[in-house]
């Protein structure tokens, strides 16, 4: 047999090894989906061990000895890195020599963690009670220190938490991003301390079913099929894509703000950013997002950048307005817009403007790092985090529910996460410069509703890709430069002066 009959083969086997493992995980978004959506609350430990199951048996597959022995066979057969098969090697091989060293158990243990921890979380966020969730975030630092231990050679712990979310990322780089981005988002919050007075026009009441209808309209423009998206209420907002053609968003809808539409906004960023990957890619691991900070960068693009811009509601207003007559029919739209655009230091994160959310993402990505190296015991978390919330945003915190309990990510073991938001907002500028000036000005486009230039051309130069690259070198070849946080201060200097 020939060397590439020989290597076409092992290639081959190697796929249907990667599909069997991508239906696995499958199942196991399906699953988490539905936990987050739709299980009734007493199912969460029925659910953590049938999620337990399966990602023992997706890591125990993947990490199996024929998939070493396939990428044996196939080492030098990567050097393209124009090659969809060599990316696809050189990904497999990346993530198969991360996932050998940790033991399929505590993959398990993991995720069943997760499952009753969420749980735990959902109680204690709506008791505000964070001494009944505090022996759960407790267990998730012990799994988290197990599975730190499986990369020794590493000193930086935080590093190994990061790189599965941002290969290639170091901490003492996001400390250099964020040192260069906090003094300067405080002195912005400081000299727009009054902007809160302007966001009166948000204020309810705006019943949920017209908040629905607002949202769906704003997702049809943007391009979201109703073949392959739906969208669904849950008490903290995520995006799910378990196949092709299957994109699942979330919001979470109060009738006292507005909030749900920027958040299903936010997740369309998401959504459509794995619709369009290549589908060639499907069941193989370049099938989804390079990596979580790019991933952010498309969210934050479509909450902030188009969906907060003047000519995005040129289009939108006159029809939100018509849709809640009664609370915005004397508010005009400069006000609104005004409203939307306000910097109003506040409690949550998933509510704050563009200036004060970096500052939640950096006091979270610091009590990250204390919490993992002790120096914060989770019993002392609730009072480090009002301090830091006074410190940082002005802001006294009156309870649990809206300090420490607000997120899930800590539930559902994604320490390491929270970086990549901050970090893609800056990826998503450096991003949106070069779209503008390949594309023009996209005002008037906005304005008449159409945003199938912008979305078309993020398809071509991001989406599409899938991971197929590594996020810095996607972000090189999109924008001719590194990561880099000056942009970004650019736009928030302009638009915030």
């Amino acid at each position: 047999m020939s060397v590439v009959a020989e290597t076409g083969s092992s290639l081959e086997r190697l796929k249907r090894i990667l599909g069997e493992v991508a239906d696995l995980k499958h199942a196991e978004a399906v699953l988490d989906w539905d936990a987050r959506v739709s299980m009734p609350p007493a199912g969460a430990e029925a659910r953590a061990e049938a999620s337990a199951t399966l990602t023992r048996l997706s890591h125990g597959r993947f990490i199996a000895d024929d998939v070493g022995e396939l990428l044996g066979e196939l080492e030098g057969t990567d050097g393209d890195p124009e090659s969809d098969d060599g990316a696809l090697l050189r990904v497999t091989r990346r993530l198969w020599e991360r996932a050998r060293r940790v033991p399929s158990e505590l993959a398990g243990e993991m995720a069943r963690a997760n499952g009753v921890a969420v749980a735990a979380w959902d109680r204690a966020k709506s008791a505000s009670d964070f001494a009944s969730f505090a022996p759960h975030l407790q267990r998730q630092l012990e799994l988290k220190h197990r599975y730190i231990e499986c990369f020794s050679e590493i000193e930086t712990a935080y590093d190994v938490l990061l790189e599965d979310y941002e290969e290639g990322m170091t901490t003492t780089e996001v400390v250099r991003v964020f040192d260069r981005l906090k003094d300067e988002l405080i002195a912005i919050v400081e000299r727009r301390r009054g902007d809160s007075a302007a966001e009166e026009p948000l204020r309810g009441p705006f019943p949920v079913a017209l908040q629905h209808e607002a949202g769906r309209r704003v997702l049809e423009a943007f391009g979201a099929d109703v073949s392959s998206w739906r969208i669904d209420e849950t008490p903290h907002p995520f995006a799910s894509k378990p196949g092709v053609g299957d994109i699942r968003l979330t919001t979470h809808t109060d009738e006292n703000d507005l909030t749900s539409l920027f958040s299903t906004m936010h997740e369309f960023g998401h959504g459509i950013y794995e619709y369009d990957v290549d589908p060639s890619f499907a069941r193989t691991p370049l099938g989804g997002g390079t990596s979580s900070a790019i991933h952010e960068s498309q969210s934050r693009t479509w909450e902030n950048l188009v969906g907060r811009s003047s000519a995005f509601w040129r289009w939108f207003y006159p029809q939100l307005q018509a849709l809640f007559a009664e609370t915005l029919g004397g508010v005009d739209e400069s006000s609104f817009v005004r409203g939307v655009n306000a910097v109003r230091p506040g409690l949550i994160r998933g509510d704050a403007d563009e200036v004060t959310y970096g500052l939640h993402i950096i006091l979270r990505f610091e009590l990250e790092q204390e919490l993992l190296a002790g120096s914060v015991s989770v019993g002392e978390l609730p009072e480090v985090w009002n301090a830091r919330m006074q410190e940082y945003l002005g802001v006294d915190v009156p309870d649990d529910a809206r300090g420490v309990l607000q997120d899930m990510h800590w539930a559902v073991g994604l320490f390491g996460y929270f970086p990549t938001y901050q970090l893609g907002n800056v990826v998503s500028v450096q991003i949106w410069e070069k779209a503008v000036a390949d594309l023009g000005d996209l005002d008037e486009a906005f304005s008449r509703g159409d945003f199938s230039s912008l979305r078309e051309w993020l398809r071509e130069h991001v989406y599409r890709h899938g991971s197929k690259y590594p996020p810095r070198d996607l972000l090189r070849r999109v924008t001719g430069s590194d990561l880099d946080p000056d942009p970004y201060l650019r736009y928030l200097h302009a638009k915030f002066a």
